[in-house]
């Protein structure tokens, strides 16, 4: 982040209250932050002036700046405009994990913010206990799923957490077979996915009859519309019912899709996703699906592990965290340690 000097963010602070009073919308520039992916500045407006005077004016503000797009969105009393660096860095996992101190148990880190700070989410939390996980081809959904795993197994032993993991391209969560967190192999065909569902829902029938809920199992499941069109009626009564039912039996589900709809997924195991992390989708009707709500502006992100994080209500932009290839066994001995 290193290339960017005052010099260079005061200028461009300065264009973007130039472009806007052009267009008698003024405001001043009072603050903001660097991050691995954007360069985000916040805007007091004058009393009068609306969000959507600034958003209507997000082409010429790129023009500007020299930039493909900018973002603009609300936040608090002040309006931020977001704008992608021509330099962007990725997220390390393991590099990031060093930086935190203690977290609760069963904490996920997803990846830095937009103010630079770690997103933290704790699975058996009550507005958490499921997530759903979309993006189309190169929002980097499968990668912050790895991710997501990575972080639960380095910072949770397996005498608390075990994961049930479907993969059903047997690509994005074939690196993580060698986990010891795991129930079984990573399950992929129609027939090994059932089984392993079968094996879920009677665990969660077995705890509880016997009020049990230890240990977690955070059940996985990449492309999740290609599982219920193998699988059929049986998997998507499995994976309701874990939906449903899950959380008070220690199960939580982390679902992975392409183009989530009530359709595709049946409006039971939709309407069981409090957490929506949402990467760059095709249009703003496919991120009002996939967030459950309008406005994210999920169309408009970079790709590559841009994300918005959507709960009750509130919207987090951040920069999912990475694990390459080459740090997965240094991941398996801080895991072994």
């Amino acid at each position: 982040m290193s290339a960017f000097s005052r010099e260079t963010l005061n200028f461009q602070a300065d264009r973007i209250e130039r472009v806007l009073a052009s267009h008698r919308v003024p405001v001043r520039v009072h603050g903001g932050a660097v991050s691995p992916r954007w360069v985000r500045f916040l805007l007091t407006p004058a009393l009068g002036a609306r969000v959507a005077s600034v958003r209507n004016l997000s082409e010429e503000l790129a023009l500007a700046l020299g930039a493909e797009d900018v973002r603009v969105a609300r936040e608090g009393e002040s309006i931020a405009v977001e704008v992608p660096r021509a330099d962007p860095e990725p997220v390390r996992l393991l590099a990031l994990l060093g930086t935190l101190a203690a977290t609760p148990p069963l904490t996920a880190c997803l990846g830095l913010t937009n103010d630079g700070r770690p997103l933290l989410l704790r699975l058996p939390s009550p507005e958490v206990a499921h997530v759903l996980v979309a993006g189309a081809t190169g929002s980097g959904k499968t990668e912050l799923m790895r991710s997501l795993v990575m972080s639960l197994a380095v910072l949770n032993r397996q005498s608390r957490l075990q994961f049930a993991l479907i993969d059903p391209k047997s690509r994005g969560f074939l690196p993580l077979g060698g986990l010891p967190h795991l129930l079984d192999e990573v399950a992929a065909d129609p027939g090994t996915v059932l089984k392993l569902l079968d094996r879920l829902t009677a665990e969660m029938e077995r705890r509880d009859r016997q009020n049990v809920s230890t240990p977690r199992i955070v059940v996985v499941v990449d492309e999740l519309l290609d599982v219920l069109a193998a699988g059929g009626k049986r998997a998507e009564t499995a994976l309701t019912r874990i939906a449903q039912r899950g959380r008070e039996a220690g199960l939580h589900l982390v679902a992975g899709a392409q183009k989530p709809s009530t359709t595709a997924l049946g409006p039971m195991l939709k309407a069981n996703f409090p957490v929506r992390l949402v990467g760059r989708v095709g249009s703003a009707e496919d991120a009002r699906v996939a967030a459950g709500q309008a406005g994210t502006g999920a169309e408009k992100l970079l790709g590559r592990g841009d994300f918005v994080l959507v709960a009750a209500g509130h919207l987090v932009r951040f920069q999912a965290a990475w694990i390459p290839a080459g740090e997965l066994m240094e991941s398996y001995r801080l895991i072994e340690g």
